[in-house]
């Protein structure tokens, strides 16, 4: 057997449990009579605070439209922390269909298009249980894996370099190294994951917020499955942060562990080590790195929100729409009085087709032809050919409708 070949003899330690207890995972929550809970609830209050103040001075129908931009965000910066750099852009293509004849190109671009439908799954209240529950969880690595290319569903063992077979929604069966952490041995895998949602699961508002590093840690730290396990915890994460903060989905906590990508790792791997002696909590794990992490993962979240609001202030965003618009109304690109229709939907949310020809004082048919090539150009949408139409934000305008929100291309 090669060292590209599948390894697909049985594990000899599947289902082996060595009988670790639950308790080595404890902390899973800053504990109440921390000396830095109290900071931590402040910073958890302002999160939920900015959160709700960004999610209720859009539209509905921008939120909608900035949800779908965000979902390509968000799995672009996920899968980027793995290694992964496939653009927005061609994540937009692959959702249509075009793919790139460039073989490792167009595994990246299916494996994006299965994370986007994994998450638009979630926020469409998907879930079957709590996104910490062991349901959830082999649920969005069955639904991820399984769109997964061939080449993409298998796990190279550093030790042998040979190559183990993913099979989506699978626990793992055999004992693995991550850098310097041992998992748990792959039969006691089912008695974490129970206690894992007993803990994370029916918190208050508060303690919900405050879990989230927790949990995100935790689940790594059990490594579940024999691959995708960051993609899960991260998506685990977006999950719990739309059960948390009902954030609509217009912001990524992906980006920002993406634009700090080593002190994210380096916190992580932090919390695997064990208690620091009887100032550092009363768990097996170290509460205090614990605190670390909690500290960044919420602050990262807060940047993410405060990005996203300097992003939309209604005059800014209005000025790059409608600037573009012009441009494009100047080189024939778009019919004249385009701009207009943009504006009102920037203001509106959406808008019913049978008030254009109103507004821009034209005919049904200009209307109708205004109407069209807005669509074209996919700078709206809209649900049917009577349907109002909506803001749509294409991942090829991001860099000038929303400077910042990830990589040019």
């Amino acid at each position: 057997m090669t060292k590209n070949e599948p390894d697909n003899k049985a594990a000899t330690s599947a289902a082996l449990d060595r009988g670790e207890s639950v308790n080595l995972m404890e902390p899973l929550l800053v504990g109440a009579g921390s000396r830095h809970r109290a900071e931590l609830t402040d910073l958890a209050v302002e999160l939920a605070a900015a959160a709700a103040a960004l999610r209720s001075a859009l539209p509905e129908g921008i939120v909608s439209a900035l949800g779908h931009l965000v979902r390509a965000m968000n799995c672009y910066y996920s899968n980027l922390i793995e290694g992964h750099d496939t653009h927005p852009i061609d994540i937009e293509r692959a959702l249509k269909g075009d793919y790139s004849s460039e073989p490792r190109n167009r595994d990246l671009q299916l494996e994006a298009r299965a994370h986007i439908e994994v998450q638009a799954w979630i926020d469409a209240g998907g879930l079957p249980a709590p996104p910490a529950s062991a349901a959830s969880l082999i649920e969005i690595h069955r639904r991820f894996c399984a769109n997964l290319p061939a080449e993409l569903l298998a796990a190279e063992r550093p030790e042998t370099g040979k190559r183990v077979p993913v099979i989506p929604g699978h626990l793992r069966e055999r004992d693995v190294q991550v850098g310097r952490h041992v998992p748990i041995s792959p039969g006691a895998i089912p008695r974490f994951l129970q206690r894992f949602e007993a803990g994370y699961s029916g918190l208050g508002r508060t303690e919900g917020i405050l879990g989230l590093a927790g949990a995100h840690h935790r689940l790594l730290w059990i490594h579940p499955f024999m691959d995708g396990n960051g993609r899960v915890a991260r998506l685990m994460s977006h999950a719990m942060l739309l059960q948390s903060l009902d954030t609509g989905g217009i912001w990524s906590v992906a980006r920002g562990l993406a634009r700090n990508v080593e002190d994210y790792k380096r916190l992580l791997m932090a919390c695997d080590a064990p208690r620091q002696g009887d100032l550092d909590g009363r768990g097996q794990r170290s509460e205090e790195a614990l605190i670390r992490f909690t500290r960044f993962f919420l602050g990262t979240c807060l940047d993410q929100i405060r990005f996203m609001q300097n992003l939309m202030q209604p005059e800014h965003l209005r000025g790059r729409i409608l600037g573009w618009a012009q441009e494009e109304i100047r080189a024939s690109r778009l019919p004249p009085k385009s701009d207009r229709v943009l504006e009102a939907v920037l203001y509106r949310g959406q808008l019913p087709r049978a008030e254009i020809n109103g507004l821009l004082s034209v005919s049904e048919r200009q209307a109708r032809r205004v109407t069209a090539a807005l669509l074209e150009q996919e700078v709206v949408t809209s649900a049917s050919s009577r349907a109002p139409i909506q803001l749509a934000f294409p991942a090829r305008l991001a860099s000038g409708w929303m400077p910042g929100l990830f990589p040019p291309k």
